[in-house]
């Protein structure tokens, strides 16, 4: 139970520092574009919004999804931005906000993706390093 309760606040802990450094690079830059700004406005409120589902919606898999796909796609983004460009945006990973991001979304990911594993059969015996096929 303690194992699951802290991936619980770890993923919506990712959840909202990217949406809080999306807000922070929202008020620097982003604001004026047309495109980019709003995308991070729906990062600033969706952050929060799935981080209170992830901790108080317990008995259901849908939030754990959403954050690992919040995570998945900003990441994305992101690293669209810094190859080819994301809607005329161009990163090159130098600034304190985009190491961050890429923390927060990274955590959103990985966190998420073990709540998920938690709901599988077999979890508690792979989690608790028991193995497949092993009897406890």
């Amino acid at each position: 139970m303690a194992v699951g309760w802290a991936l619980r606040v770890l993923t919506a802990l990712g959840l909202v520092g990217s949406a809080w450094v999306h807000l922070v690079v929202w008020q620097d830059w982003a604001r004026d574009d047309d495109v980019v700004g709003p995308l991070f406005l729906v990062n600033v409120v969706a952050g929060p919004v799935l981080a209170l589902a992830v901790l108080a919606w317990r008995g259901h898999w849908l939030p754990e999804l959403a954050a690992v796909a919040f995570g998945l796609a900003t990441l994305g983004a992101y690293v669209l931005s810094l190859t080819v460009g994301f809607f005329g945006v161009a990163e090159q990973f130098r600034t304190d906000e985009e190491v961050w991001g890429v923390v927060t979304e990274a955590a959103c990911a990985v966190f998420g993706a073990a709540l998920l594993a938690r709901r599988a059969p077999n979890a508690p015996r792979l989690l608790a390093g028991g193995g497949v096929g092993r009897r406890p």
